[in-house]
């Protein structure tokens, strides 16, 4: 962890509220963009995202600073994205949300992302066949580029289960794309 982070951490919990906004600035995109794969729509990753933010400004001081803040938050995002499951009424969304609407203004659409966007819509909409942990495990492994060790962290799995269930993802969306119309190679991610 930087020693900026530390720092900052450090200031929150003594009681420095307005330190938070900085800490978790840089992972704005990140956060939006999981979320954004794991709800599959904007308006449920930016709700996902909010209360993320919201675990992880109460739970702070539970933060292994060893171990890596960010790893830690976007392990709250799972864990909140998880909890979302498939909730789709709304409240009214709360104050002081423009910190993630400007993540959400800033960040690309999957869809424009490297000029392979019908490869990643593709992707996204084959991945209904996955069952959540699958889908988490997917995501955070071959769309967010996280090692096995880091999804194990993130997912609370082991490594061997996060193996297992990239495996079984893998072969259902081979599977998927494939009565699509759309073939991944066999030695594909």
């Amino acid at each position: 962890m930087e020693i900026k982070e530390k720092e900052l951490v450090a200031r929150v919990l003594a009681g420095d509220s307005a330190a938070f906004e900085p800490l978790v600035l840089p992972y704005r995109r990140a956060l939006f963009g999981l979320a954004f794969k794991m709800t599959g729509n904007r308006e449920d990753a930016l709700e996902v995202s909010q209360e993320a933010l919201l675990r992880a400004f109460r739970y702070l001081g539970k933060c292994d600073l060893e171990r890596g803040f960010r790893n830690w938050l976007l392990q709250i995002l799972v864990n909140a994205a998880r909890d979302f499951g498939g909730k789709k009424g709304r409240e009214a969304r709360p104050a002081g949300e423009e910190f993630l609407e400007k993540a959400v203004s800033e960040a690309p659409r999957p869809e424009e992302t490297h000029g392979r966007g019908e490869i990643r819509g593709r992707v996204l909409e084959a991945m209904s066949v996955l069952s959540g942990r699958e889908r988490e495990i997917f995501i955070l492994r071959d769309l967010e580029e996280k090692s096995i060790r880091e999804t194990a962290e993130i997912t609370g799995s082991s490594a061997i289960s996060v193996r297992v269930n990239l495996s079984r993802a893998r072969g259902k969306l081979r599977i998927r794309l494939a009565e699509m119309g759309f073939a991944v190679p066999e030695d594909a991610r």
